[in-house]
C-alpha cells in the first residue's frame, strides 16, 4: 500500500461576498485532516478573498471566519496559488496578498493534476 498522501486542488472561483468561498476552504482544511497535501487555486473573484483585510469580516455560520481558515490553512502547510491574470485585472500586486500566496498560472495546479490529484471546484 502506497503511504504517500494523494493531492487534493481546491479551485476557488468565488469571493468574500459568496459562502462558496468558506465552503471551499472548509473542504480544504478538511482534505488535510484527513491526510490529503491540498492546495488551492484561487481564479476569477477568488483571489480577492487573499487580499489584505478582505476576509476579515467574512463568516458564514457555523464556519470559522474566513480569515482564520485561510491562516490555518496556510499554517498547516498547504498551497494558495491566485492566478495571474486574475490578479492583474484586479490591479493587485504581491504585496497585497496575504504572505505566502503564490501569483501563479494554471501550470502549477495542472502540474498535480497530471499527476492524479483529485479537483473540487467552487
Amino acid at each position: 500500500m502506497n503511504n504517500e498522501a494523494r493531492d487534493l486542488v481546491v479551485v476557488i472561483t468565488h469571493g468574500i461576498d459568496h459562502e462558496l468561498s468558506s465552503v471551499g476552504v472548509t473542504i480544504a482544511l478538511g482534505g488535510m485532516t484527513a491526510g490529503l497535501k491540498v492546495s488551492i487555486f484561487l481564479t476569477s473573484a477568488g483571489v480577492d478573498i487573499v487580499r489584505h483585510g478582505a476576509a476579515d469580516l467574512t463568516q458564514v455560520k457555523p464556519l470559522d471566519g474566513l480569515a482564520a481558515m485561510l491562516r490555518d490553512f496556510m499554517n498547516r502547510g498547504g498551497k494558495l496559488w491566485a492566478c495571474t491574470p486574475c490578479v492583474k485585472s484586479r490591479g493587485y500586486a504581491q504585496e497585497d496578498l496575504l504572505d505566502g500566496v503564490v501569483i501563479s498560472g494554471a501550470s502549477a495546479m495542472h502540474e498535480l493534476i497530471k499527476g492524479g490529484a483529485a479537483t473540487l471546484s467552487f
